[in-house]
């Protein structure tokens, strides 16, 4: 691939010059994420592992959820760390217990395992976002790209991804606070719906306008070619040629198969009351439309969890949405025959303080803990029904088996068929691998072969 597409921590290319030279036809093309033709920035490796998962859903719970409250309950630890939440309930695999605000995932614990262990330390969400989604270490001179950028270059872009949508979504607003592509740059972050798929319609930026009908956009379209004097003079001409075939692209996306994708009035009678009639579960049922067609990384942003004040008012909220989202999803996606073919991701950046801030301001708050917390994986090769690794008693340390975000990163991508090992190879001034390298004081616990 061209290094100029590629950038520097700061955030500025390493070349003006060559990203100008794209001009309009370019620009339309990237953000219709159409291939241009570069080759592979990943260093050629030649025992690939062998894929299993072609897709990730990443259910990100941004802020912060309590691992407490939710995937790693201690029952036994007191009301100064349980709360109200004290009576986890039994799941439909011996031995796992979760939160009493998740029955209907208690019923799923089959399809999906559960890591108690994940650990980084860091108790800032920007560093923490960063370290979870990019597999790699704060304080390197790069900005390393997210999972969802790498894998919409390397099962999207470079594997000949022809989808009328970008093949990395993001419901429905970016994470912020870290860049998604890295100095990978602006062609592989991801597209961000906007809107609220628990309206009608589901307001997609760019796609689908508010109080503008499909009529009225065609009307639009054809006054467009009414005043499109220079086509006529210059017909046949390539340039042109190519700006029509992205226009009828666009328009496939505004009026045809792709404005489809998102219009949930299609799905059948009691779906969209099965995933939840709130944006959370409407999101997850938008992420199984978008799998359905072939998108490579989605993720559903859900925001909220950063429960300083009055956790548990939060987590009776925030918590049953994920109960009954997640758990429609992980059977729609198994009876579709879905699920082993994708990877289900659900957690966020740092768990919460287990010891509760009973004190005023806080009034029964969780702050920022990144000592240890709880991530579910599910699906695209990954057995369910099982534990990996272990919180202490009271859920402050990791007791048994770390995992690192390295770790599970380079485990997805082993899934996905992707070297977690590889290197970009044109970066700035040097190579960079795709997950951190293991050195110095930087820890590993491994892949996640227990349940690879």
């Amino acid at each position: 691939m061209n290094s100029d597409f590629f950038f520097h921590k700061s955030g500025e290319p390493v070349s003006r010059r060559q990203v100008l030279r794209c001009g309009t036809l370019a620009a339309a093309a990237l953000l219709l994420g159409k291939r241009l033709g570069f080759a592979s920035p990943l260093a050629a490796n030649a025992t690939p592992p062998q894929a299993k998962a072609k897709a990730v859903i990443q259910i990100w719970l941004w802020g912060g959820p309590s691992h407490l409250d939710m995937f790693d309950p201690k029952p036994d630890a007191g009301y100064d760390y349980c709360g109200p939440l004290n009576k986890p309930i039994q799941t439909n695999v011996d031995g796992i217990q979760i939160s009493e605000l998740m029955p209907e995932l208690a019923k799923q614990a089959d399809k999906y395992s559960l890591i108690r262990s994940m650990t980084h330390g860091s108790n800032a969400h920007e560093t923490a976002a960063y370290i979870v989604q990019t597999g790699h270490a704060d304080g390197d001179r790069l900005v390393y790209p997210s999972m969802g950028a790498v894998v919409s270059l390397l099962k999207g872009y470079e594997a000949g991804y022809n989808g009328l949508v970008p093949p990395y979504i993001v419901l429905t607003g970016p994470q912020g606070r870290f860049s998604e592509a890295g100095f990978l740059g602006p062609r592989y972050k991801p597209f961000a719906t906007g809107g609220d798929p628990n309206k009608q319609p589901f307001a997609v930026q760019g796609i689908v306008a508010e109080g503008i009908s499909s009529r009225r956009q065609g009307e639009r379209r054809e006054l467009l070619h009414q005043l499109d004097t220079l086509g006529g003079a210059l017909k046949g001409d390539p340039r042109l040629v190519e700006f029509a075939h992205s226009e009828e692209t666009a328009y496939d996306m505004i009026l045809g198969d792709g404005a489809k994708i998102f219009d949930l009035s299609t799905e059948v009678a009691g779906t969209r009351e099965w995933y939840g009639a709130n944006t959370f579960g409407q999101s997850c049922l938008i992420a199984r439309r978008l799998i359905e067609r072939g998108v490579r990384f989605v993720t559903i942003n859900a925001k909220g969890w950063d429960t300083h004040k009055q956790n548990f008012q939060a987590m009776r909220k925030l918590v049953p949405e994920v109960d009954k989202g997640v758990s429609a999803l992980l059977q729609d996606l198994a009876a579709r025959g879905l699920l082993d073919s994708t990877i289900v991701w659900c957690g966020g950046e740092f768990g919460r303080t287990p010891k509760v801030q009973w004190e005023a301001p806080w009034n029964g708050g969780r702050g920022h803990w990144g000592k240890v917390f709880s991530t579910l994986i599910a699906g695209g090769g990954f057995r369910g029904g099982q534990v990996v690794g272990a919180s202490d008693a009271h859920g402050e340390e990791v007791k048994e088996r770390p995992v690192y975000p390295w770790d599970l990163l380079g485990s997805m991508y082993e899934q996905l068929g992707i070297d977690p090992n590889g290197t970009f190879p044109r970066v700035a001034d040097g190579n960079a691998h795709l997950t951190q390298v293991v050195t110095g004081d930087i820890k590993s616990g491994g892949r996640l072969k227990e349940i690879m």
